[in-house]
């Protein structure tokens, strides 16, 4: 319920020929919207001559957020070939690109499915699939007398420290797993601290 299942690092430039056409792959770990327009405006000015960037991404948990964009291309015969892939590797919070240079030749709508599928295919085949535990942030707020208290039920529940604000009254800004999120909630709560999440 607190897992999914995303690639490791991003994959670039893994390339497919069909009739003259060069296909080019990419695929990044992702976690937000904005990163995602990062990623397409980088792979523009990367690329300004290609003839299409098109592409498909899952965010969330269960990849409820997603979508799959042809660039031009006819309607449903690149984004949703990659969408699919996407699926059959059972992956979320990856965006997975394909750049085309037209080559001269026209593949038809069969022959782009084909190849678009098989270039997304041939790219997340590159990359490694890991399994990741959802995280929620945490902010804590504390005096500074009770740090070592602190710290220590940190390191308790494996979270990872992003930010330490050590003065009169202190605030930790942590990441935690969010199946650990309760049981970490009811000893802060008894402990009569001031903390949320995000």
């Amino acid at each position: 319920m607190f897992e999914f299942q995303t690639i490791s690092k991003a994959i670039e430039d893994i390339l497919l020929k069909e009739k003259g056409s060069k296909f080019i792959g990419f695929a990044y770990p992702v976690n937000s919207e904005s990163e995602i327009k990062e990623k397409l405006s980088h792979l523009r000015a990367l690329h300004p001559k290609a003839t299409h960037h098109c592409y498909a991404y899952r965010l969330g948990l269960n990849g409820e957020n997603y979508r799959a964009n042809d660039d031009g291309e006819p309607s449903g015969s690149a984004g949703l070939p990659i969408y699919n892939q996407l699926l059959a590797h059972q992956v979320t919070n990856v965006l997975l690109v394909v750049i085309r240079y037209y080559g001269g030749t026209k593949l038809g709508v069969g022959g782009l499915v084909k190849t678009y599928k098989e270039s997304a295919k041939y790219t997340l085949e590159q990359a490694k699939i890991i399994t990741k535990e959802l995280e929620s942030g945490l902010e804590v707020r504390f005096k500074f007398s009770q740090q070592n208290l602190i710290f220590t039920l940190l390191n308790k529940y494996d979270a990872k420290i992003i930010d330490f604000d050590a003065k009169e009254i202190c605030v930790i800004k942590a990441h935690i797993k969010t199946s650990k999120k309760e049981s970490i909630s009811d000893e802060l709560s008894e402990m009569l601290l001031e903390f949320n999440f995000s």
